[in-house]
Formats: C-alpha cells, structure tokens, sequence
C-alpha cells in the first residue's frame, strides 16, 4: 500500500430533495454559494490540501457537474472580446482546477455504496473522502492536518466536531480515547444518528475522511443498514473496534468554521456568513444585515 494521499473522492449522487423545486433540475451540488456552486469550494479544499486527482461519484442528470468544471470555449471567447479578464479569469479557474474524473453510482444504495464504486480508481492507497454539502472554510485547515494524521498513524482519520447534546442525533457520533494530542481522539465506536441519552459523546463525524484501502472489502461485506443503504458508518465501526485492522480509527477535532449546505436554513446562513467575509460585498452588506435585523420584529 502506497503511504501518500493523492486522491479524493466526491459523492454527489444525491437527489437533493430537501431542497425541491430548485434541484429538480440541476444537481443540489451546483447551489450556488455566494458566487459559486458548492461543488467548487470542495474541490478547491482538495486543491488546497495537495490532491489534484478528483473522483465524483454522480447519479442520473447530474451533466451539469461534469460541464461546470469543463471549458466553455464560446463564453471565454465572449470575455475575452469584451475584454472582461476578471471575469474570464475566473471561468478558466474552475476548468482548470484538478484533474476530475466522473462515475456513476447506478442504484442509488448510500454513502457507503458510493464510496465502495471509487475502488478501481483508488486502488491500494489510501485516500480521502469529501462531502459537498458540508463546506470548510479556506482559512481553518482541516484536511491537511487529517492527511498528516494518516501518513504519521497509517490509519483511517475521521473528522469530528462538537455539536449541541440536543442535535447528536443529527449525526453519526464517536466514541472516543483521549491521545497525547488534545485535537486528536482514537475512536473506539461509531453510533450513526443516536438519541442523545444513548450518544457516546458529543462529537459528530462531519463530513471529512482519510481512508485506508481496506475499507473497501469491509463496505462488500456491509449489509444494507439504516435506510436500507449501505452505510460509512458501519464499516468505520469495524475497523475502529479492531486496531490490528489497518491501524482502527482516529477522529481530528475540528474547531473551526463549517457551512452545512445540505440544510436549507443553514444553507442561507452560510451565504450570508461568507459574503459578509468577502472584500467586494462585505463593506455594503454588513451594515445593510445591521439595519435588517434591528427591524425584525
């Protein structure tokens, strides 16, 4: 087995429908956060984090993904004449991104299906595993240190957050022992979306992982779990109850700022947040937010 991580995988096979009419027709992924789709600032994560070599695992009518991050050569055409270089800067950025490869999922059986189809390309190494509806923010690091974890422990590495007792069951929860690193846990058991007097803690997987290769006989063998669908969660659970396996389970606290996409309040609040962080609106939108919420009633 290889040590490096190079690769990534994205699942964006989801039918979004917390979010119907709007994903009736285009992917939940191509949202748009501020000024650009979800689905980029994932990728840009990746970029960030040295892993250029980008998987997405994709459904039925999920074309639009595929073009988003291909050439649109009548639009730079159009910028270029207008000699709008800012703007043709960005559309060229977002094509030129990472190498990006597509794959469909077929029948739509959960995260743990979706990861298990990326095995031809991942081959033996390890490699990460990101989510689009939960964004990280560019200036809190999560997935290097995750990546660094990995190599130093040659284990799987899991992200975790702290999150309200009251909203535990939300989420997949982690038991966990302390190490000698008070942002780093082994995690012990896994609960997917516990009732809090039943949670092990307080600590929610987010949507962040470093893999190792063996997940991938561990996820055949999965039977279809909550849902019916074959879950992640589970087959974390089993290497995380055996460290012999590929060196079980560690979990990366994550104390920084995260946007959850994939919940349409929380998605509002991540547009607001980010643009009001942004150079170019933050100066006319912070004081207009001001004078908006000393009006409500």
């Amino acid at each position: 087995m290889s040590s490096s991580v190079r690769k990534v995988v994205i699942p964006a096979a989801g039918l979004g429908t917390r979010f119907l009419p709007a994903t009736k027709a285009m992917p939940k992924e191509m949202l748009p956060v501020v000024d650009k789709p979800a689905i980029q600032y994932v990728v840009e994560e990746a970029v960030s984090a040295g892993l250029n070599d980008v998987l997405m695992i994709i459904g039925r009518n999920k074309n639009a993904l595929a073009n988003h991050f291909d050439s649109v050569v009548e639009l730079e055409l159009a910028l270029e004449a207008k000699g709008d270089t800012k703007r043709l800067d960005r559309v060229v950025e977002s094509s030129e991104l990472a190498d990006i490869h597509f794959l469909r999922q077929g029948d739509p059986r959960g995260l743990g299906h979706a990861v298990s189809r990326a095995r031809r390309h991942i081959g033996n190494e390890p490699f990460a595993v990101l989510l689009g509806d939960d964004l990280i923010d560019a200036r809190d690091p999560l997935l290097t240190t995750m990546i660094a974890e990995q190599e130093s422990r040659q284990a799987t590495i899991v992200a975790l957050m702290e999150v309200p007792a009251s909203t535990i069951s939300m989420y997949g929860c982690a038991a966990v022992e302390a190490t000698d690193n008070p942002d780093v846990v082994r995690v012990t058991g896994l609960v997917e979306k516990p009732s809090p007097e039943d949670a092990p803690s307080n600590l929610a997987i987010i949507g962040r992982y470093v893999l190792t290769p063996e997940v991938f006989d561990i996820l055949d063998r999965t039977a279809p779990g909550k849902g019916g669908e074959i879950q992640l969660t589970d087959a974390l659970q089993e290497l995380a109850a055996d460290e012999s396996i590929a060196g079980g389970v560690y979990g990366v606290i994550f104390r920084g700022r995260r946007y959850d996409t994939g919940d349409r309040l929380d998605y509002i609040k991540a547009i607001v947040q980010l643009a009001s962080d942004r150079e170019d609106l933050g100066v006319e939108l912070k004081p207009w937010l001001r004078d908006f919420a000393a009006n409500l009633d």
